[in-house]
């Protein structure tokens, strides 16, 4: 243990849902050995999308800094963040600084950490683009944590690769898989316990039956513009086939918003609806055909449950997906996304080639690996 017998702290630091998703599983295999202490500090970098995922969890933090403002620029955001975080750090005076992926939250803890030369550990290190303006701002909030970091829990071998090739100390680097495989075995487990969890897209089903339901997902900021135009004629066009029905949970921003309301409002077979929770996601996932999205974490959760993801972007930092056969590149271009799309539904070989191909991204014992490493660092400082 850190200097006695006691305890080591952890301030685990985090802020929107997919971070909330991955951590959860984290957190509770922390608070589960004895080995630790953790505390929870949130930014509220997503409010409402981070509170559903919280709740499920059973995850009450001991820190809410509640900094979400409506248009809010991302260096307001970033010194909000450094300043409210370190205030907790100080207060805390934790052992270890747990962050998790490519947020601006994730950047700003791991700043703060250290600058008080407290160690950070990163959940899910390694991943790159290698474009630092795709994903953005998030491919670089992921290389300034990786230059930081003490310890970094790789999800696969190609972002150990990442790390090594920017010379991190091989000793530092741990393929662990993605806690995100924890998450989706754990909330797909509680809904088949408890049905009404996920009963909220029961209507949709019923109304869709005997379609091909297509669920969609984007938000990325490097896509606002003429990118969100391109996918929402994309899925226009999609939804003009008659076997063919879209459930589009649309992300809050108002930049996302305005696009999909005027492209897409009152076409029969598109449900354009708000946010789900994580039980009602994980029901997309289940009973979507396809998942059409430029959002990071489906690429990893879709594949879990068998569905062919096509990635809205002209770059992943997830590349393992597209070289396994689970996802692919589809850019933002119109008729290429309906093309993929029209392919996948008309070609019954193309699509199985997708959905049976293996899941590079875990096994569901993620969460247990890195509690381990954990004790095995606070051991070696004892």
């Amino acid at each position: 243990m850190t200097g006695s017998s006691k305890p080591a702290k952890l301030l685990i630091v985090f802020g929107t849902r997919p971070e909330a998703i991955k951590l959860f599983p984290v957190i509770a295999a922390l608070k589960a050995d004895p080995r630790f202490v953790v505390r929870v500090c949130v930014s509220a970098q997503h409010r409402g999308m981070l509170d559903q995922v919280l709740e499920i969890a059973g995850i009450t933090p001991d820190h809410d800094l509640d900094l979400m403002r409506p248009d809010q620029s991302l260096d307001a955001l970033t010194a909000a963040l450094l300043t409210e975080l370190g205030k907790v750090m100080d207060a805390e005076r934790p052992d270890r600084v747990i962050v998790q992926g490519d947020t601006a939250t994730a950047m700003a803890g791991a700043l703060a950490a250290y600058y008080r030369k407290i160690p950070v550990d990163h959940v899910e290190a390694g991943l790159r683009s290698g474009n630092i303006h795709h994903p953005w701002p998030e491919e670089v909030n992921r290389k300034i944590i990786g230059t930081i970091a003490a310890l970094h829990f790789a999800p696969t071998e190609t972002a150990a690769a990442a790390l090594l090739r920017e010379n991190v100390d091989p000793t530092r680097v741990h393929v662990t898989g993605n806690s995100v495989i924890d998450a989706l075995h754990w909330v797909t487990a509680r809904i088949a316990a408890e049905p009404m969890l996920a009963n909220g897209l029961a209507e949709l089903e019923a109304r869709f039956a005997g379609k091909r339901i297509i669920g969609v997902t984007s938000h990325r900021r490097e896509n606002f513009g003429g990118g969100l135009e391109a996918i929402a004629e994309a899925v226009r066009q999609i939804a003009a086939r008659p076997d063919v029905a879209i459930i589009f949970p649309v992300h809050p921003n108002p930049n996302v918003r305005r696009v999909m309301d005027g492209a897409l409002a009152g076409l029969a077979n598109v449900t354009m609806i708000e946010p789900l929770d994580y039980p009602h996601f994980a029901r997309l996932l289940a009973i979507a055909e396809i998942m059409l999205t430029d959002s990071g974490g489906v690429q990893e959760e879709a594949p879990a449950l068998g569905k062919p993801v096509l990635v809205m972007r002209e770059t992943t930092e997830r590349p393992e997906g597209v070289e396994a056969g689970t996802a692919r590149l589809v850019g933002t271009d119109t008729a290429r996304i309906v093309s993929e799309i029209f392919n996948l539904l008309d070609d019954k070989a193309a699509y199985e080639a997708m959905a049976q191909a293996h899941n590079p991204f875990g096994d569901g014992q993620t969460s247990r690996r890195i509690v381990e490493l954990l004790g095995h660092e606070i051991g070696k400082q004892a």
